[in-house]
């Protein structure tokens, strides 16, 4: 069977539509469901795609043409079947998501039980059928009432609410149905780690869903920031490419790789979050689809130092024309006499990445490096909200990766490594702008001097060092950020709600740990005998760490320093005892006391 792949009329796309419904040529994929907590695979999604390399491969041609030949409803019973069957021949495991028209459950076409005697043909069990019900589609087209979903509920299908937060009706299905699961829209998680107003929308959300007793599930979620982000406001369900891209097999078992590498501690070169593609952005001429080859030529030859040309339809970019790719065509016999007047499109090579403008530099860098190095391509295609902005390239991208890694290692500490002063200052002006929720610790050593004079610089030194790994070890997480100021003074920055949990277990380490620097005669007497600022023999304790906490108000705070001073006279507090202490501050900002709590280890 042979489908057109371009230029083809709405007369030939209603035609292969109408092919590919009797044919049966439809491919279900699937996209895996995650649990974000567990960090395992609990469900998909059913997608589907049209025949490869035609014009109705994609679902949005494939729905575009079947609503405007009144053959949506035929298309969706087609879609859902081949899921189901494809599904049952599969075994994945886990519940199935199911797209279906809420106006669909209420037409003719839709026969009441073809769902369920389906399943019980295909051996498929009701209860794990989620039916996702999108707002695109209005909740009381043709006449559907609450009556007629709520007899699939009766029957033990459950019921999510798609696109949540992209118009009233979803808010409106969200109140009747009382689904099982809501699903908020892709585009309230993007970036959300970056944006204030998307994160209390879905702290919203969330709270809403735990009075109603619903799950929620992000969508669109492509970076590791937004999973960090989305599990510190208490989603617990994700799903998105950087979780797992849809597949026609899925595997039975399933490694979500992705994830675990977000919960993996972040190197110690830490790149500014400020740093965004950005910063790669150069300005390009862009031809269109239609453009003659001819006049690409001429673009190429007016503009030596490009090496592609993006191709851009309404504003939104498609692909690129490489110049390797013209060179050759027309070194060819006749080959410019039989080109030069067609469509650029003949040359449209889909090879280059993608990026959005706000993407950091070293998202930029996963991508790229996640490339098949098949296709690994200099050129980078940068767009905002998917409207082409200009190029960009990997030579770049690589200077100024390795340029900002040579400044991190300047300002990093020696002993430790870890980011020292201006990266630390860096980081909270960046969350300020952001008006990011986040926890400041500040932890300090007591009876650190004395110690010091008493064994000597390089024991005190394996002290500092403990700490830092400890640090790590409790600390380390996607949005959390670890500092050394130097000597024994470190750091932590918590965008993390289970930051007091990490700080006690980071007390209760060291106070264990520090005690193998001590002889047993110094365990036994509780400390040490040596010379105080004054120079008389005195008795001290064993070491301690104090930890002083405070918790920013970035609407108040306007700048590094404030915050400085915060933590400063926090950690100051925690030092009034000997022995290890957390002190939290309830100041938020300067000039403004609180009510404070003091924890001892």
């Amino acid at each position: 069977m042979v489908f057109a792949t371009e230029g083809i009329d709405a007369v030939q796309r209603r035609d292969l539509l109408l092919e590919i419904l009797e044919t049966e040529a439809l491919y279900p994929h699937f996209q895996p469901i995650v649990d974000l907590k567990k960090n395992e695979v609990i469900g998909y999604e059913a997608l589907i795609r049209g025949p490869a390399g035609s014009a109705m491969a994609s679902p949005g041609a494939l729905f575009q043409t079947a609503i405007e030949n009144n053959l949506l409803h035929t298309l969706e019973l087609l879609c859902r079947r081949r899921s189901l069957e494809r599904f049952a021949e599969l075994k994945p495991g886990g519940k199935l998501f199911l797209n279906i028209s809420a106006s669909l459950l209420g037409t003719p076409e839709h026969t009441e039980g073809f769902t369920a005697e389906l399943l019980q043909q295909l051996g498929i069990s009701i209860e794990d059928i989620v039916i996702e019900l999108s707002e695109q589609h209005p909740f009381d087209q043709h006449g559907l009432t609450l009556s007629a979903v709520e007899y699939y509920r009766n029957m033990g299908f459950q019921v999510a609410v798609d696109d949540l937060g992209t118009g009233y009706s979803g808010l409106k299905l969200w109140s009747e149905l009382n689904p099982e699961y809501v699903k908020i829209d892709r585009h309230f998680v993007s970036y959300i780690d970056r944006d204030a107003v998307k994160r209390e929308f879905v702290r919203a959300i969330f709270n809403i869903s735990n009075a109603l007793g619903c799950q929620v599930l992000a969508e669109g979620i492509e970076r590791q920031e937004e999973v960090a982000t989305l599990m510190e406001l208490g989603i617990g369900i994700g799903q998105g490419f950087y979780l797992g891209y849809p597949s026609p097999d899925p595997a039975p078992v399933w490694t979500p790789v992705a994830l675990c590498e977000s919960l993996k501690p972040q190197p110690v070169e830490q790149l500014k979050s400020s740093e965004t593609a950005m910063a790669l952005l150069r300005c390009a001429p862009a031809v269109a689809p239609e453009d003659p080859v001819l006049a690409v030529s001429e673009l190429f030859f007016s503009h030596p130092e490009m090496t592609a040309l993006p191709v851009v339809r309404d504003g939104v970019p498609v692909g690129v024309v490489r110049k390797s790719d013209l060179l050759e065509l027309f070194s060819t016999q006749y080959g410019r006499a039989l080109y030069e007047k067609k469509p650029a499109a003949r040359l449209l090579s889909e090879n280059v990445l993608f990026v959005e403008s706000k993407m950091s530099l070293v998202e930029v860098s996963r991508l790229v490096t996640e490339q098949e190095h098949s296709a690994l391509q200099q050129d980078i295609i940068i767009t905002e909200d998917e409207c082409y902005l200009g190029m960009g390239n990997l030579r770049d991208l690589l200077k100024r990766l390795t340029e900002l890694k040579i400044q991190n290692a300047r300002y990093a500490n020696p002993l430790t490594l870890l980011p020292g002063n201006v990266p630390i200052n860096n980081e909270l002006d960046s969350l300020l702008r952001q008006t990011a929720d986040f926890h400041v610790a500040y932890f300090d050593l007591n009876n650190f001097k004395p110690f010091n004079d008493c064994y000597g610089y390089s024991k005190g030194d394996q002290v500092i060092r403990l700490l830092g790994e400890l640090l790590g070890r409790h600390v380390s997480h996607p949005g959390n950020f670890i500092g050394h100021i130097g000597g024994d003074d470190f750091v932590v920055i918590f965008r993390t709600q289970d930051w007091e949990l990490r700080c006690e277990r980071i007390l209760r380490d060291f106070d264990r740990e520090v005690r193998e620097f001590y002889s047993p005669k110094e365990l036994q007497a509780g400390g040490i005998w040596a010379s105080d600022r004054k120079g008389d023999s005195t008795f001290f304790p064993l070491l301690g760490l104090a930890i002083g906490v405070v918790h920013p108000d970035p609407y108040r705070c306007s700048s590094f320093h404030e915050v400085a001073e915060l933590a400063a006279m926090a950690k100051k507090e925690a030092k009034r005892q000997s022995e290890s202490s957390l002190f939290i501050s309830q100041r938020r900002c300067t000039g403004i006391p609180g009510k404070e709590s003091r924890r001892q280890a």
